[in-house]
């Protein structure tokens, strides 16, 4: 007898962004799904990351460490940047406490497949994995670390931080896949998000998906509202939100993008 069917929303990336947390929440609730993993980076380069921990906190089923989460709200760490100390400040007593303190990754169980949710690597969460990695640095993510522990290894690992969606599949039925960023995805800027299907808890092999979802929102909404705060760095929050540039590539002339190695030059024939 079949078992039912379920599905998870994995969101990632947030960073501060209100009004594309919401839109893809809504789609979320308008699907039915009540389970939400959320992948980390909830904020900073946006402008409302009390807000965006305060909805993930009460919305999200799990929270997974993201490397803005960790270094931002750093007790040890002396910021000289404005932006910086802006976001910082626009926490509230308490959330980086809890932003620091949540856990590294988490292991579930959906149609047979242990899946592996973390938000950079199984070594750290400020060593950054792009899509075109090489074939050492796919294997890499299904192993064991200091940092994930122990236990069965997975054999379908998702992550986020790098703001770009993508799925890979090898010979030995090993999936990753990258959820891409809510709030702050980059060339296409569309919200995107994951929905995982399958037979939840369940140790035996049965239909299985991974669905990415893009979802539109108001973006001049959000950068007024960055707008009207005062919001550092605001140049570059626009090019990122209306047009997918890294707000440091926007200075270097459009050089290769956040989530791509840089390419050298082809050699003169």
């Amino acid at each position: 007898m079949r078992q039912d069917l379920e599905r998870i929303a994995l969101i990632s990336d947030v960073h501060g962004n209100l009004t594309a947390l919401e839109a893809v929440l809504d789609d979320i609730d308008a699907r039915g799904i009540t389970r939400i993993f959320n992948l980390g980076d909830y904020v900073g380069k946006g402008p409302r990351g009390k807000e965006v921990v305060d909805i993930c906190r009460a919305r999200c089923e799990v929270n997974i460490l993201g490397n803005w989460d960790d270094f931002l709200p750093d007790p040890d760490r002396d910021y000289d940047s404005e932006a910086m100390a802006w976001w910082l400040a626009q926490l509230s007593d308490g959330q980086g406490a809890w932003l620091r303190g949540l856990p590294f990754s988490h292991d579930f169980l959906v149609s047979g497949r242990r899946v592996r949710l973390f938000h950079a690597s199984p070594t750290s969460v400020h060593r950054r994995v792009r899509f075109d990695h090489e074939e050492a640095e796919f294997l890499e993510m299904f192993g064991n670390t200091p940092a994930t522990g122990d236990g069965p290894l997975p054999s379908v690992v998702g992550y986020g931080d790098t703001h770009d969606a993508y799925y890979e599949v090898d010979r030995e039925r090993r999936t990753l896949f990258n959820t891409g960023s809510v709030g702050n995805s980059l060339d296409d800027p569309t919200p995107v998000y994951v929905i995982v299907e399958g037979v939840y808890d369940s140790p035996d092999d049965g239909p299985f998906s991974l669905q990415f979802v893009r979802v539109p929102y108001d973006v001049e909404a959000e950068l007024a509202v960055a707008r009207a705060m005062g919001m550092p760095e605001l140049e570059g929050y626009e090019g990122e939100l209306r047009h997918g540039i890294y707000r440091k590539n926007i200075l270097a002339g459009e050089a290769p993008g956040y989530h791509r190695r840089p390419r050298s030059a082809p050699a003169a024939p």
